[in-house]
């Protein structure tokens, strides 16, 4: 693969881990001659633009906040990526673009190590898209989920229904909000941290800071820890992999 461009679609991007992760990867392979680009758009009506002027695109990721809305961008998906209803990997082909869905593998591998026979039901906060992949991972794991949300509805609870059982309940808390990112540091979810115990895993998909006020707060409690890094790095190898085959 020479002479390619790769890339990541997202908003408010310069942070990214996916650059620099790739742009390594690059140099490892001796591919020097394949790019990794941020495109930072603040609309994904801007999407369309990205592919008509950059002709030498063979893939892209795609993050906050555009997982679901791109879907309809896109020629056809694969049947992972429909069933979970959020893309974060684009291969295109022949001039065609499928949308692929790396995050739930990444995250499904990640937390698998954690796992002891008490962790049977997961609350999962916030409802994008990243949690959509998480909700699909966790199915295949046979792990009840619950979601959480500023606002209930019929598969969601709100934050102001969760006390002491409801943690009981939930052996697993997966942070999915971007609340807590860099340099937003000070933020966490609004969740009673003083009932988590040894018997709990707090999951954060925030990589950066390495350790946020939510798995501080948690690990506090005793309860066992992990961000989003080794989710990242997983999901990146499998976008690879995608583009690649």
């Amino acid at each position: 693969m020479s002479g390619k461009k790769f890339g990541l679609v997202g908003k408010n991007i310069g942070y990214s881990f996916s650059k620099n992760y790739f742009t390594a990867r690059f140099r490892n392979d001796n591919a020097l001659d394949n790019s990794y680009d941020n495109f930072d758009i603040q609309d994904i009506s801007e999407f369309p633009k990205i592919i008509k002027e950059n002709s030498n695109l063979a893939g892209l990721n795609v993050t906050i906040p555009y997982k679901e809305i791109i879907v309809p961008y896109l020629d056809s998906l694969s049947k992972k990526a429909m069933q979970i209803g959020a893309v974060n990997v684009i291969r295109f082909n022949k001039g065609k673009l499928k949308g692929y869905n790396s995050d739930y593998f990444g995250f499904k591998k990640s937390l698998q190590p954690l796992l002891k026979p008490n962790h049977k039901k997961a609350l999962i906060l916030g409802t994008g898209g990243a949690s959509k992949a998480i909700a699909f991972a966790l199915d295949e794991l046979d792990i009840f989920y619950t979601f959480v949300s500023r606002e209930a509805n019929e598969n969601t609870i709100d934050y102001s229904r969760i006390n002491a059982t409801t943690f009981d309940n939930h052996q697993i808390i997966i942070n999915c909000t971007p609340l807590g990112t860099s340099p937003n540091t000070d933020a966490f979810p609004p969740i009673p941290y003083e009932f988590f115990t040894e018997k709990h895993i707090a999951f954060d998909l925030i990589y950066n800071p390495q350790e946020t006020q939510f798995l501080s707060k948690a690990k506090a409690k005793g309860a066992i820890v992990k961000n989003g890094m080794e989710m990242l790095v997983l999901q990146a190898e499998k976008a690879w992999k995608i583009w690649n085959k």
